[in-house]
């Protein structure tokens, strides 16, 4: 078993990603300190199925980042 099938749900994967659920992300500004900013999303913007960093998405609020966690 990989490990990401044990963390199927941190958000490295696309396709558990939809628009309106709520998430952790990470802003870009955020990077170095890993502060995390919580949010519904609105758009995805990765377009791989799976992203090491995390999908990126757009939250409703505007904000980008990449999601650590769906909550």
């Amino acid at each position: 078993m990989e490990n990401d099938d044990i963390n199927f749900m941190d958000g490295k994967l696309r396709e558990n990603i939809v628009p309106g659920i709520y998430v952790s992300i990470v802003l870009k500004k955020d990077q170095r300190t890993g502060k995390r900013t919580e949010g519904i999303v609105k758009d995805i913007l990765t377009k791989v199925p799976k992203h090491h960093r995390g999908i990126k998405v757009r939250l409703e609020s505007g904000e980008i980042g990449r999601v650590q966690e769906i909550l």
